[in-house]
């Protein structure tokens, strides 16, 4: 690991989300961006070290003895990079040592298909707002459940 990257001490948002743990993953709702993102145990476990203490370098141990594995620090820097997108950590910025952008296809191809189980994934969503959600489609419109629909039938992919 180079030295600029490996003292990097990322801290995760804290204001404005809200949180909740469940079995297998984190689900974590922007109360700002009403977006919802899931984050599966790998990018969970590197998102809740996030405190601004503990540097990348730490944080590949910290993967390496919950994993029970070695775990290369690409898992690591690919998991910052997509909690970084969905704006789950305190301060954007950039991957120090110009390593901005790595894609699950690029780690997998250079660390093995073993690995590929181990890859943190955040994935994120559009949550409709409180109005939008209780809102509901007038008759003739297009439907797929009948939920959305105001009189409650949704047939042949029209609101009846």
């Amino acid at each position: 690991m180079d030295t600029e990257r490996d003292q990097m001490r990322p801290r995760a948002r804290v204001e404005d989300i809200v949180v909740q743990t469940l079995p297998d993953e984190v689900l974590v709702y922007d109360l700002k961006r009403h977006k919802a993102h899931c984050l599966n145990p790998t990018a969970a476990l590197v998102w809740k070290h996030c405190d601004g203490q503990t540097t990348a370098a730490e944080l590949v141990h910290i993967l390496q003895q919950d994993m029970r594995v070695p775990v290369p620090e690409e898992v690591v820097w690919l998991a910052l990079q997509q909690l970084r997108k969905a704006r789950l950590l305190a301060e954007p910025g950039h991957v120090p040592g110009g390593e901005d952008k790595i894609s699950r296809r690029e780690v997998v191809r250079r660390l093995g298909w073993a690995t590929a189980v181990a890859l943190p994934l955040v994935t994120s969503i559009i949550a409709p707002t409180a109005s939008e959600a209780a809102s509901c489609l007038s008759s003739g419109s297009s439907c797929i459940t009948s939920a959305q629909c105001c009189s409650g039938v949704c047939s042949a992919f029209t609101c009846t």
